[in-house]
């Protein structure tokens, strides 16, 4: 009977050798948020969420009312800053 080994090939890249380059990904702004928290309540309160859906809707909806809450009080805090 014959032994089959089990090779395992790595591939092997230099030290110092391009790797790629990485891509500009999709901008995402504070304004797109606003629209996208706009188009949750637009939604909630046109029925589009099944009652078992409104508790995760909800969470996500929190986390980004309180994103924007915090951006706001940011850009606040620094436009005297700026103006000075």
């Amino acid at each position: 009977m014959s032994e089959k080994e089990n090779t395992v090939q790595e591939e092997v890249v230099p030290q110092g050798a391009p790797t790629e380059a990485p891509q500009a990904g999709p901008d995402l702004s504070v304004q797109d948020l606003q629209g996208l928290k706009t188009i949750i309540d637009v939604a909630s309160s046109r029925g589009a969420f099944k009652p078992n859906e409104m508790m995760s809707v909800g969470q996500v909806y929190g986390k980004l009312e309180a994103f924007l809450s915090s951006v706001s009080q940011q850009q606040a805090a620094q436009a005297p800053a700026d103006g000075a």
